[in-house]
């Protein structure tokens, strides 16, 4: 997967971060080559465990790692420690660069007020080894550099943290436009849609009772019910439609034997949910392809095919989730894999759901069985 641009570091960053393993390259070759020379024995010893500390300080403090302040306050603590031993027995050494380096990490890093400790305690230790050694001129010139360099990243960091306090606010700002606009919208369904889908519901009812009180003729009843029943549906969708717009929990794999069972009282025939694998939570929108596509499939049977069976089988892989829904027995009206099928129920057809899964990362297959109709949908994991 590709890095996003706005995650990159910028080119400046890239520039800073080779020449500080250019700088400790150099601190490394004139460490070895300044008198005393680091050894086992004597003043060089001393020199050794200084450059040493100097080292695993900076691995444990790792400016680019994200670390307690108390190990990264160690870390400091640790170079700190080993600069003032390698400035008070190798001066002509490169330990100037530790000052930069404490302050750079403990104003970027450190809250601030432990960052001011920090750079207080390096100032005074470095500045008194400077007095008992009385080399004043280099101790000063560099105790004095530090300190706007401190400011510096300390204005930088506050900075940084004010754009991202911004970046927040924004993006609560858009969340809370989304949600009035969500709320809106499910006031709308809710007063024209829901409305007139309950009032066609409720007059489709009346004339299915006075059809059958007039002894009309038993199709146009059996009609008029199924029409009923749709519009039912519609009404039901739409009121989950706006509990979704109002923040409600999407439908998902769990309703697939209520689907099940809905099919079976309106076809009569026999529909089996079956699951396989252990179950696991799926995002809001991998939920949602799984109900419609298995909503979508169960309508087309319903509407194109005369099935002595159908068979849902929900697969719980280890690198997808799979949803396989197909229909044994000889189809009436063939359905075309890559037309449209409207319905009241789902509204989708099976190139709404092949659309639906290629956004997910996933694919759908459609097509005819030797008894029938197979449609399958595959979710990456």
């Amino acid at each position: 997967m590709l890095e996003p641009a706005y995650d990159r570091p910028p080119a400046e960053v890239k520039f800073l971060r080779l020449l500080g393993f250019a700088y400790l390259a150099l601190f490394v070759y004139a460490t070895a080559v300044t008198k005393p020379h680091p050894s086992y024995h004597g003043t060089g010893l001393a020199v050794l465990l200084g450059f040493a500390g100097f080292v695993a300080g900076l691995v444990v403090t790792n400016p680019r790692a994200e670390l307690s302040e108390d190990r990264r306050l160690a870390g400091l603590l640790l170079v700190l420690i080993s600069s003032a031993v390698l400035a008070a027995f190798q001066p002509k050494g490169l330990w100037q660069a530790s000052p930069y380096f404490i302050g750079v990490v403990a104003a970027m890093r450190l809250e601030r007020r432990r960052a001011i400790a920090v750079m207080a305690v390096t100032l005074a230790v470095l500045a008194t080894i400077g007095a008992i050694r009385h080399e004043w001129g280099s101790s000063v010139s560099v105790l004095v550099a530090v300190v706007p360099w401190f400011l510096l990243i300390r204005l930088m960091r506050r900075m940084r943290d004010q754009n991202e306090e911004l970046e927040r606010s924004h993006a609560a700002e858009a969340e809370a436009a989304a949600a009035a606009e969500r709320g809106r919208v499910a006031r709308e369904m809710h007063d024209v849609l829901a409305h007139s889908l309950s009032a066609l519901a409720l007059q489709l009812e009346t004339t299915r009772l006075l059809a059958s009180e007039r002894h009309t003729d038993p199709e146009v009843t059996r009609a008029i019910d199924r029409a009923h029943h749709l519009a039912a549906n519609g009404l039901e969708e739409a009121r989950r439609a706006i509990g979704a717009l109002r923040g409600d929990e999407l439908p998902g794999p769990e309703r697939l034997q209520s689907l099940a069972e809905t099919f079976e009282q309106q076809s009569g025939v026999p529909a089996n949910v079956e699951v396989r694998g252990e179950a696991r939570p799926l995002e809001p929108d991998a939920r949602l392809a799984l109900y419609r596509t298995a909503q979508e499939a169960l309508t087309n049977v319903l509407r194109h095919a005369a099935p002595d069976r159908v068979e849902l089988l929900l697969d719980y892989r280890k690198d997808a989730t799979a949803l396989t829904v197909r229909d044994h027995g000889a189809l009436e009206t063939p359905v075309p894999v890559g037309a449209p099928s409207p319905s009241p129920g789902g509204g989708y057809g099976l190139t709404g759901m092949r659309e639906r899964a290629e956004l997910l990362g996933g694919r759908l297959d459609a097509e005819p069985t030797s008894d029938g109709f197979r449609v399958e949908l595959w979710l990456p994991a």
